[in-house]
């Protein structure tokens, strides 16, 4: 985990020419959710949150007020290296979840796992998570659509040419390491079209 604090950030963004920052959360499902802001915004996001509408995110439909608030965590700082940079970067920060009146709300997964990790620390207990990212890649036809055909028939461990995904797999890991994201290995799976992208074991929050 990163230690910037709101100002590290702010100077960061000044300074590599960041012009939009995606305020990222997750909801109960584990699905990804974010919402886009200027760099110019972000201290004043900083300071009074970002709020967003979530009566259309699944697990959210009974928050009285439709409202939620996000404040961005600077110690989740992560450039998206594959966005263009040529009009300004993109940064992504992870948001904690709040009410209006600046209450924790009880859906925000990362203040469950932050929770969760206090109460083993209290027993003298620790523990990391190492996942596994499992995905197939599929061919596309002639105006660049997929389509349902996987892009090989490799197995498992195969090489090239029979794995036709080890460039893929090589791209997506330098991206995550320029985002600060340990991987520890990658390679084909069994079925056809299918890889493996394999990440440290970490803590919870990291």
């Amino acid at each position: 985990m990163s230690y910037y604090t709101e100002q590290d950030v702010l100077d960061y963004i000044r300074e590599n020419d960041v012009r939009f920052v995606r305020l990222a959360f997750c909801d109960i499902f584990g699905q990804i959710k974010n919402i886009s802001i200027t760099a110019s915004d972000l201290r004043s996001v900083f300071d009074n949150g970002m709020g967003v509408d979530v009566s259309a995110i699944r697990g959210f439909m009974n928050v009285k007020d439709s409202d939620l608030y996000l404040y961005p965590d600077p110690t989740t700082l992560a450039i998206l290296p594959w966005r263009p940079s040529e009009h300004g970067s993109v940064t992504r920060l992870y948001s904690g979840i709040y009410y209006p009146d600046k209450t924790p709300f009880e859906g925000d997964v990362r203040l469950l796992l932050k929770k969760t990790e206090k109460e083993l620390e209290s027993k003298g207990l620790s523990f990391q998570i190492g996942t596994e990212s499992e995905f197939y890649l599929f061919k596309t036809d002639e105006n660049g659509t997929p389509t349902l055909t996987p892009m090989d028939n490799a197995s498992y461990l195969d090489v090239a040419p029979n794995d036709r995904g080890e460039n893929i797999r090589r791209s997506i890991s330098i991206y995550l390491e320029e985002m600060g994201i340990s991987i520890l290995s990658s390679h084909h799976e069994k079925g056809p079209g299918q890889n493996e992208i394999t990440f440290k074991p970490l803590g919870p929050t990291e």
